[in-house]
């Protein structure tokens, strides 16, 4: 056994021990998962009103129910990636928006998005386009992430970064660190779905009608080009297109992208950290058939750190790993064949639209650069 795999091994049991110890020490969380699927709810989830896991009172579907992930049975005509057409001739700076699309104010603050990690707020721009703005360390890297995958066929949302907004009547919960003067967020990216789309319901990453096509494993090679890790099912959307009736898949949150290849303690260190992207690990192992990607990683420095407090943390994460292994060359070299179509400086614009420095653009380029030369000789 070598001394890597023995490391590797400490660390899975370290981290094992601390979870089932994490787990034990509380019991509401033990109760609830030996209770028998038909047994009586408990006191307390009889005072409870049930949950809406349909529709409400507007007639939509709440958002447990659109973003758990599809069935099977309701799967019809469903869509991962299209022919790009020219992808030379992409605007990657503007992206599938285009430069007249993009949020125009004077903007109207709506409501708080309270879900996920990040902040987020809903806003109607002066055109009566509503839009969703998340702030903080994923709002610049998901929409550069976003630039490439339209670039190469894959589906997106709408999205632009605007350095600098002005948002009256800004009332929210978290994020007071990105808002200044009050109403005032920087780097903000304003997201939308495109025009005649609405979401359905989510998608699993283990489950879905691509497994095993070059289009599904050219999207997991793209995860390892851009270091996203945050694979949650939760994070991947279906939406439908209400003029083809077609089930578009897409990943639509891409934020924890560019740099490290998993989380980190301090994650906003491993999102968009083009020092971090340019030291990570690319391809890790291939055979004459396969290749393996370092991304989605094992988050090993947080088992280290915390001496296994953030275990469960590390279990959850290493559910994800195969997406990045396992992978046919070929379908490594189609993925290698359309990014090589981006110019220089289509790739440049891409990172300009994330609003990122000059001296970021010229190291993240780069290495990206590399990355794609390595998938081209795999």
């Amino acid at each position: 056994m070598t001394g890597c795999t023995t490391h590797q091994h400490r660390i899975a049991h370290l981290a094992l021990f601390a979870a089932v110890a994490w787990l034990c020490t509380i019991p509401a969380f033990a109760s609830s998962q030996s209770q028998p699927e038909n047994a009586a709810p408990s006191a307390s989830a009889q005072q409870q009103p049930a949950p809406d896991n349909t529709k409400n009172d507007s007639g939509k579907k709440s958002r447990k129910e659109d973003h758990k992930p599809i069935s099977s049975a309701d799967v019809h005509d469903p869509v991962l990636w299209q022919d790009p057409g020219d992808i030379a001739s992409k605007n990657l700076l503007f992206g599938l928006g285009g430069e007249d699309s993009q949020p125009k104010p004077p903007f109207t603050f709506l409501d708080e998005d309270k879900h996920g990690t990040n902040p987020k707020f809903d806003v109607r721009d002066g055109n009566g386009t509503k839009w969703r703005a998340k702030l903080g360390a994923e709002a610049r890297p998901e929409v550069t992430a976003s630039r490439l995958l339209w670039a190469i066929g894959y589906f997106t949302d709408v999205d632009y970064v605007l350095p600098d907004a002005t948002i009256p009547g800004l009332k929210m919960h978290r994020g007071h660190s990105y808002i200044h003067n009050g109403d005032q967020v920087s780097n903000a990216r304003f997201a939308r779905k495109p025009d005649g789309e609405k979401r359905i319901a989510g998608w699993a990453w283990k489950s879905n009608p691509f497994i095993g096509t070059r289009e599904f494993n050219g999207l997991r090679v793209m995860i390892a080009v851009l270091n996203s890790f945050d694979l949650k099912d939760e994070n991947n959307a279906v939406y439908r297109d209400k003029k083809t009736g077609r089930q578009i898949f897409l990943v639509s949150d891409t934020g924890a992208s560019f740099g490290t290849n998993t989380v980190r303690i301090k994650n906003v260190n491993g999102k968009g950290n083009a020092k971090a992207y340019a030291e990570s690990r690319f391809i890790t192992h291939t055979t004459p058939t396969t290749v393996d990607f370092a991304t989605p990683g094992a988050p090993n420095k947080i088992v280290e750190e915390t001496g296994g407090l953030l275990a469960f943390i590390y279990l959850r994460q290493r559910r994800y790993e195969w997406i990045g292994r396992n992978i046919p060359r070929a379908d490594a070299r189609w993925i290698g064949s359309l990014l090589s179509q981006l110019s220089h400086q289509q790739l440049v614009d891409a990172f300009r639209a994330g609003n990122f420095t000059p001296e970021e653009t010229n190291e993240y380029v780069a290495t990206l650069e590399q990355r794609i030369a390595r998938l081209n000789s795999l």
